[in-house]
């Protein structure tokens, strides 16, 4: 066993995208990005460092297929050959700032299914799939403050994200009944400067009461860089007692 795969959701920008390219550094990286398009600065990256990536344009709003071509790609590997292997399910869906009954029925769906239920089936593939292999296993689930406290204007992103919290709780309790189960933990990685923090800050202020607080955030410096969060979710997977709570907040080390 000399090599370590990561499957990577939404790894074709933001904190995603700055993941997938500091685990590429990586000579013996093996690399799975499932995003909606390509990201053409991941391959330049392994082919300096030598590691291995590849990349599904793929829609998780479409989470049975998604999960269906995961798990057959995984049951034809040799998981001999992984010393470690990992799940990070990073992607999410905002719908438009504002209201639950604001938001049409096609954004919410949309959201849920990518935010919540695309993380599950790939967690149930990933952990099936996986079951014999002998390395250690592990899936990181990337949450949010706001699934541990609710914000006017953002329902659904915090439903999806305390769903994702729960279901890391529920999926943990199942791993800890096997004899060599995967460690589950869903991580909050702190406030960074993304799109979603753009979108934030520009919406309407009687949709969004909270938006001057975001606006702050940028103004008084308050954002980590996407580089500068993913260095410390990458740290957080690599720690000896990962999994010792599955429920995290990068802030809390």
């Amino acid at each position: 066993m000399s090599s370590h795969l990561f499957i990577v959701t939404g790894a074709s920008r933001g904190m995603g995208a700055a993941i997938a390219g500091q685990l590429l550094d990586r000579p013996d990286t093996v690399l799975l990005g499932i995003s909606r398009r390509d990201n053409p600065g991941l391959a330049e990256r392994a082919r300096a460092s030598g590691s291995t990536v590849l990349q599904w344009p793929t829609d998780l709003a479409d989470p049975l297929a998604a999960a269906a071509r995961l798990r057959a790609w995984l049951d034809a590997q040799d998981g001999i050959g992984f010393a470690t292997a990992s799940l990070v399910n990073n992607a999410a869906a905002l719908t438009r700032i504002g209201a639950l009954e604001d938001c049409n029925a096609e954004e919410l769906s949309r959201a849920v299914r990518v935010g919540l239920e695309a993380p599950l089936l790939l967690m149930a593939a990933f952990l099936g799939a996986t079951a014999k292999w002998p390395g250690r296993r592990r899936v990181l689930n990337i949450s949010s403050g706001l699934g541990r406290r609710a914000m006017a204007g953002q329902a659904s992103y915090c439903a999806t994200k305390a769903g994702l919290d729960h279901l890391s709780r529920a999926a943990a309790l199942d791993q800890a009944q096997q004899t060599r189960g995967a460690t589950v933990v869903s991580l909050a990685p702190g406030v960074i400067d993304t799109d979603m923090q753009s979108e934030l800050r520009a919406a309407r202020g009687d949709g969004f009461p909270e938006r001057d607080n975001f606006v702050r955030l940028k103004e008084d410096g308050g954002l980590a860089s996407p580089d500068e969060a993913a260095a410390r979710v990458i740290a957080w997977l690599e720690r000896a007692d990962f999994g010792t709570s599955p429920v995290a907040d990068v802030r809390d080390a």
